[in-house]
């Protein structure tokens, strides 16, 4: 069985950083292309970032290149983004999910792209 379990969030001040982590399970995910996104109270689910299979290729959302780094330990399987100079407009539930392709697809920023979701980890940005 796939499964995928977040955890790294919480509370931290603007500016500050966080480290999110996604544990895999059931599958390899480094044979995968994976991906990050977000969901902000009454919005819809966004693309943050996504990561190919072989790890060569890596894209960001524009609110948030140069500040969030995904990254990917094959001897853990598992996922990471790292987030600094956090910003109150990152506030958000965050979710990795697993691509349906281990090759990605052109179409990573879009959901339906994505066969498995982690429950989720809530970062909070706040003074």
């Amino acid at each position: 069985e796939v499964q995928l379990v977040e955890s790294g969030g919480g509370l931290v001040q603007p500016g500050g950083s966080l480290r999110l982590s996604c544990a895999a399970s059931g599958f390899i995910c480094s044979n995968y292309a994976m991906g990050w996104f977000r969901q902000a109270p009454g919005k819809g689910r966004e693309w943050v970032s996504y990561i190919g299979w072989s790890g060569d290729v890596i894209f960001y959302s524009a609110s948030v290149k140069g500040r969030f780094t995904i990254s990917r330990d094959s001897a853990k399987n598992t996922l990471y983004l790292q987030l600094n100079n956090l910003k109150p407009e990152d506030t958000a539930m965050y979710y990795c999910a697993k691509h349906s392709s281990p090759y990605g697809g052109a179409a990573y920023t879009r959901i339906q792209e994505y066969n498995a979701w982690g429950q989720g980890t809530q970062v909070t940005v706040s003074s």
